[in-house]
């Protein structure tokens, strides 16, 4: 394949990716830059197409692992608290290091609230926050899977709760 046909198939599936990028649940600009983001790997990797392949299965594999990695990126980004959806989220960076005491009193006074938390509520909770899946923490404590989403929502509101009364 000449590089003129491969870059006139590559623009050629603009629609196809958006429409990928929208079933990836994106707005409208992460997918644009999706989009722009899969195009600047497809021609980077053009050397390793074989003729043989199908072209757009290629390039909506690529995208796909393009979102993955992007996805994966952002998870290891720690959150705190996300005050707008009013969720309490209790990720903390691994080398727990503070800024400021007021760093440190705010994660001291989580941690003995989370401990003061009726146990039901926190076993699975505290599994949650360590990385357990939800399936892995119904297994080891002997629960359904919705009691163990239902507790982990009942820990985070109470936990909202004690920390903003």
């Amino acid at each position: 394949m000449t590089s003129i046909e491969f870059c006139s198939q590559l623009i050629g599936l603009e629609n196809s990716l958006l429409k990928y990028a929208y079933r990836l649940n994106l707005k409208r600009a992460d997918a644009k830059d999706l989009v722009q983001e899969t195009y600047l790997r497809v021609l980077i990797n053009r050397e390793k197409y074989v003729d043989n392949k199908k072209f757009k299965s290629w390039a909506l594999t690529i995208m796909k692992n393009t979102f993955v990695d992007s996805y994966r990126r952002g998870l290891r980004k720690k959150t705190y608290s996300e005050q707008a959806t009013g969720s309490l989220l209790i990720h903390f960076p691994e080398p727990v290091g503070y800024d400021n005491p007021d760093s440190a009193l705010f994660a001291t006074e989580i941690s003995q609230n989370i401990d003061n938390l009726n146990d039901k509520l926190r076993d699975p909770f505290k599994m949650y926050v360590e990385g357990y899946k939800y399936a892995e923490i119904a297994d080891e404590l002997n629960l359904k899977i919705g009691t163990v989403k239902n507790r982990i929502f009942l820990s985070r509101k109470q936990l909202m709760t004690q920390l903003n009364g």
